[in-house]
């Protein structure tokens, strides 16, 4: 009698958790593709976080105290020099904060990681313009 009363609690123990498996799949496969088509479209890169350091633009924006890129154009000198000098402000050996720290350092990363892709294709571009030089080293002997 027992073996069969523990018998009926590790089935439905497996369809129970069987079925919410299954639904937690179902609900990432979903969020996975709704996520691809935003991508895909163009939209939700600023509102969006970003997956490897969860800040959206926004915010990455307003710690460093920067303008947003508008079209894949930011000054880069302004952010480094922001950056470096909020870092070093809250260097935990002087006092400050490794919380804000790491919130600085991932700013500046998410801003980098937006504007990246148009800095590397800008510099495609300008090589083609100028054609290709490759660097020819003569083998000393």
């Amino acid at each position: 009698m027992a073996y069969r009363l523990i018998t009926q609690v590790v089935l439905i123990g497996t369809r129970v958790l069987g079925r919410s498996f299954a639904e937690a799949y179902k609900q990432a496969a979903a969020s996975s593709a709704y996520q691809r088509a935003q991508a895909q479209s163009g939209n939700g890169t600023t509102g969006r976080a970003s997956l490897s350091s969860g800040m959206t633009l926004d915010e990455a924006c307003k710690i460093l105290n920067v303008k947003p890129p508008q079209k894949g154009e930011a000054n880069m000198e302004e952010v480094m020099e922001r950056f470096k000098r909020l870092f070093d402000n809250n260097d935990p050996k002087k006092g400050g904060s490794f919380y804000l720290q790491s919130k600085i350092l991932r700013a500046r990363e998410r801003i980098e990681s937006e504007v990246r892709p148009h800095m590397e294709k800008a510099e495609q571009e300008a090589e083609i313009k100028e054609g290709w030089n490759p660097k020819l080293y003569k083998d000393k002997k």
